[in-house]
């Protein structure tokens, strides 16, 4: 009788340089692939909305790739292990193979899983396939886990030879047609309203729409990575993080992608270096598993001078709409309604006065970015969120406060990002446009919801009762 493996896939949707898939292609004689549908199993962080909607379209699209080498995807709704066993049962698999995911909760999951199934006799291996470094491989010299990004990457960065080579699909056959699955509408995972619209102008969730980015990618906007990525109104990123999150592609193909264009360096160098960074923040999520909700630095951030939510009920919600009455907010907050992804740049700007000029907690922001951000990695929120709030990892000085004005004019000097995504300003003079209360005619109704001078001094004396 041939032998059988399940292939659980999660949030690892490609068939090339997917560990779990080789191992259970060479483990066993054919494979079965499942997605099991349990977000209540990830709380308090089930997906978020944008997020659904790419899982609707990567699982089509992988659906689809399996079915053109003869197999089937299994899509079921309900508690994971018990999906399993009953996988296994109508299967006769002797082996579930899957890759790790690193937050706190599904880890917790995923450990009660393997131990329930080697305790039913089943062969239960789970593999890297997320990322370049396992959170616990890298670690101080006093043993202990980093919070700092430099020295992370000091001691990451050589190992980079080291790194495992993508790995190509095995033969092998697939399975599944008699088996019982749920259409994928059943799952729920799109918007009953179409707040979606233009997300697919922007978007090709999948491993060929990850492939031919990365592509795009290494053949030009690699070579000005260094400084176009600070630029909105360019695209000078890799626009690869939502393909990176749900894994579309590894960050190993990534990685060789860019070496075989030759020596690692100058602005390619940069863009490892970016990469280091998504390292890093599962390096912290891993070891310091509170902080999506709590501070890093908890002891001095405890007593911070937050204001209240009855107060800053109606500034958040300014913020969200991006009605803040600075035009770089705002344009960074309608990019992110309307795209599912906002500029990383902008992402520091908006943060920063969410944080800063308004008091309003960090989690209220990340709890934001989480329900409509494609790419919402927990790792790399909880990261920025705290980075920008300045009580997380690598966030010295901890008060800086950033100037939206002069962000602005620095790096949309043009103000070609201002005129996409804010219209009230695109009559203004240039200058004008990045501060449009200077302006002698102001838009209309369109006003900054807070002074940045008193704002910004404002944050600095809550920042200096932490001194105290």
């Amino acid at each position: 009788m041939p032998s059988t493996a399940l292939v659980w896939f999660r949030r690892d949707f490609r068939l090339h340089d997917n560990p779990a898939l080789v191992a259970a292609l060479h483990d066993a004689d054919r494979v079965v692939a499942v997605y099991l549908h349990a977000p209540d199993e990830e709380a308090p962080w089930q997906p978020g909305a944008a997020s659904n909607w790419w899982r609707h379209h990567s699982l089509a699209a992988l659906a689809t790739a399996i079915a053109e080498r003869g197999g089937r995807l299994t899509l079921r709704r309900g508690d994971s292990l018990a999906m399993l066993r009953e996988l296994i049962r109508e299967t006769g698999a002797q082996s579930v193979h899957w890759n790790r995911l690193y937050e706190p909760a599904i880890r917790a999951r995923d450990e009660q899983i393997k131990a329930a199934l080697k305790a039913d006799g089943i062969i239960a291996r789970s593999h890297n396939s997320a990322l370049l470094f396992e959170p616990w491989s890298l670690k101080t010299q006093a043993d202990q886990p980093y919070r700092v990004f430099s020295p992370f990457w000091r001691n990451g960065e050589p190992q980079l030879v080291n790194a495992r080579t993508p790995e190509p699909l095995p033969n092998g056959d697939w399975a599944g047609h008699g088996l019982d699955s749920l259409p994928l509408d059943a799952l729920g995972l799109l918007p009953t309203i179409a707040w979606d619209a233009a997300f697919a102008d922007h978007w090709t969730p999948g491993e060929s729409g990850a492939l031919e980015r990365l592509d795009a990618f290494v053949d030009d906007a690699v070579n000005q990575y260094r400084a176009a990525r600070d630029l909105p109104a360019v695209p000078g990123t890799s626009g690869l993080s939502p393909h990176l999150h749900f894994g579309e592609i590894s960050p190993q193909q990534a990685l060789a992608a860019i070496k075989a264009r030759g020596p690692v360096s100058g602005q390619a160098a940069h863009f490892i270096r970016e990469l280091g960074w998504r390292e890093f923040a599962h390096h912290l999520l891993y070891h310091f598993p509170q902080t999506p909700e709590q501070a890093l630095y908890r002891d001095r951030f405890g007593r911070f001078p937050w204001r209240r939510p009855d107060d800053y009920a109606d500034d958040l919600r300014a913020w969200q709409r991006g009605q803040t009455g600075i035009p770089i907010v705002d344009a960074g907050m309608r990019q992110l309604w309307a795209t599912g992804w906002m500029h990383n740049r902008v992402r520091m700007i908006v943060a920063s006065l969410l944080t800063k000029h308004l008091l309003i907690p960090w989690q209220a922001g990340a709890h934001w970015f989480w329900d409509t951000l494609v790419d919402a990695s927990l790792a790399s929120n909880t990261l920025g969120w705290q980075w920008a709030a300045g009580c997380g990892a690598d966030a010295a000085p901890y008060f800086r406060v950033f100037n939206p004005q002069l962000q602005s004019e620095k790096f949309d000097a043009d103000g070609a990002y201002l005129k996409r995504w804010v219209p009230e300003v695109r009559a203004l003079p240039p200058k004008a446009m990045h501060a449009p209360w200077t302006a002698s005619a102001p838009p209309p109704g369109y006003a900054p919801i807070v002074d940045l001078k008193a704002g910004r001094e404002r944050a600095l004396a809550a920042y200096a009762t932490l001194k105290e």
